[in-house]
């Protein structure tokens, strides 16, 4: 993978930009950005998507397929960490001695100048990026926001606005959150994660510290998470507001109801304000306080901020709908952290009735399937009724031995609730011989899995055409 050089020095002009791997969530935003603000942009990606298309409408030069031709007459270049060294479009941009810029770079390089309210941490990032942004819409301020995920009520994961805000997802996975220049930052949690680039837990929770204490204005933590609560011990200097459920949390979440779209109460300076968000589960009023708080902290009307936020509708790959057959219906989630698929599945559970869960995980990465197989197979037969697991999506790693996912199937206490199938059309056609009217097959990871939902929508109708 390529790790960004965080001691790059990035020339005041990047002349025309061409983005490597242009079509992805993060990517494609910048991209948009880069358009917005009057530069040159050409980019290349492995296939045609939505993301292309709405790129090239905005007068983007996109081609498909990775070929040092690509790049043509760019001045510089941008990439994620999850692209391979040896290709050609990087490999010909270092011959020529173009600029390489990560894509934090880019954007970090893109919004300099404005007031930047940074979100990190191992999970909630993009549902809380989308809530900030919702709330600040709503409130009528107009922010220039990058998110990790496109936002369901403005159909964009990235906008430029016309106020001095600029509100970003800022990815902690390889260091590259430490590049931005930040006002305002809001820390969801410090679970650990991403080991293989931080070595260890110390070293992960340092980086969040760093974060932190770079913030020049706020810092907006949150009170439950144990590695957050460690972060904020270490900080000095620093104004902060934590949320949570905690009793000291400045902003405590209380009255939570979960029996549908959650809804909650936040005290905050001796009042109490309540909402009932669009979306369910327990985790969303927490990530809706954190939101809340940036509001606040930015100087917004707490019950105005907390009425704004309540309006958001999710994002895309967040517990998302993509069809019900014969009353089975298919959600897909891009939880790929034991956390995360029990915050998913367990907002699952309050909506699904007397219905059933069917879990379709996808482990990411071979080190996080070795490191955590034990916690997925713990969380997932906790959480689900039954699981499906596929095989290892590898992302930026190669392949290690005896990593696959029967590594977390075996670890299942009850088999009975488990399958290991590999092959997706054959996971597919499981999955519509067990399932049932009223039931939830929920896809997980951060991968493709979201690829194998038309199968399963696929399967289910041909179980319903075996059956008439």
């Amino acid at each position: 993978m390529i790790k960004p050089d965080l001691n790059l020095v990035i020339p005041a002009d990047l002349g025309t930009v061409h983005f490597v791997g242009i079509g992805g969530s993060g990517m494609s935003g910048i991209a948009r950005l880069f358009l917005a603000a009057g530069h040159t942009v050409t980019g290349s990606d492995v296939r045609e998507s939505a993301n292309v298309l709405a790129l090239r409408e905005l007068g983007a030069r996109i081609a498909i397929g990775h070929a040092a031709e690509n790049v043509g007459d760019a001045d510089s270049l941008v990439v994620t960490g999850a692209l391979w060294q040896d290709n050609p479009e990087y490999v010909l941009a270092l011959e020529r001695g173009l600029p390489v810029l990560h894509r934090a770079q880019a954007l970090a390089w893109l919004i300099q100048k404005h007031r930047l309210v940074s979100v990190a941490g191992a999970h909630g990032k993009t549902t809380s990026t989308g809530m900030i942004v919702t709330g600040l819409l709503g409130i009528g301020k107009h922010p220039s926001f990058v998110n990790g995920g496109v936002i369901e009520s403005l159909g964009v994961s990235a906008g430029a606005g016309t106020d001095d805000l600029f509100v970003v997802e800022a990815d902690e996975s390889d260091g590259s959150f430490l590049l931005y220049n930040t006002a305002i930052a809001l820390v969801t949690n410090v679970d650990p994660d991403h080991l293989d680039h931080y070595g260890s837990l110390e070293a992960f929770e340092a980086a969040f510290v760093q974060f932190s204490h770079a913030a020049t204005e706020l810092v907006v933590i949150s009170s439950d998470d144990p590695g957050a609560v460690r972060v904020t011990r270490s900080l000095t200097g620093q104004k902060v507001v934590t949320f949570g459920e905690a009793a000291d949390a400045t902003v405590r979440v209380h009255s939570v109801v979960t029996d549908g779209p959650v809804s909650f109460s936040v005290s905050y300076a001796g009042q109490d304000y309540s909402a009932t968000l669009r979306i369910p589960g327990r985790h969303n009023a927490i990530n809706a306080a954190g939101a809340f708080a940036v509001l606040v902290g930015l100087g917004c009307d707490p019950a105005a901020s907390l009425a704004a936020i309540a309006g958001f509708g999710g994002t895309q790959r967040r517990f998302e709908l993509h069809g019900t057959v014969d009353g089975v219906s298919v959600y897909d989630d891009y939880a790929h952290h034991p956390t995360e698929v029990a915050a998913a599945l367990t907002a699952a559970r309050t909506v699904v009735g007397t219905g059933r869960i069917i879990a379709v995980h996808q482990p990411h990465l071979y080190s996080r399937t070795r490191l955590f197989a034990q916690e997925f197979a713990d969380t997932l037969e906790r959480t689900a009724d039954q699981t499906v697991v596929l095989g290892v999506y590898g992302a930026r790693e190669d392949p290690e031995p005896g990593v696959t996912g029967a590594l977390v199937s075996g670890k299942f206490h009850d088999a009975a609730k488990v399958a290991y199938v590999p092959d997706w059309q054959e996971a597919a056609d499981y999955v519509a011989s067990i399932a049932r009217p009223g039931d939830f097959v929920v896809t997980l990871g951060c991968g493709d899995v979201y690829r194998i939902v038309p199968q399963l929508l696929e399967s289910l109708g041909h179980r319903v055409q075996a059956q008439g």
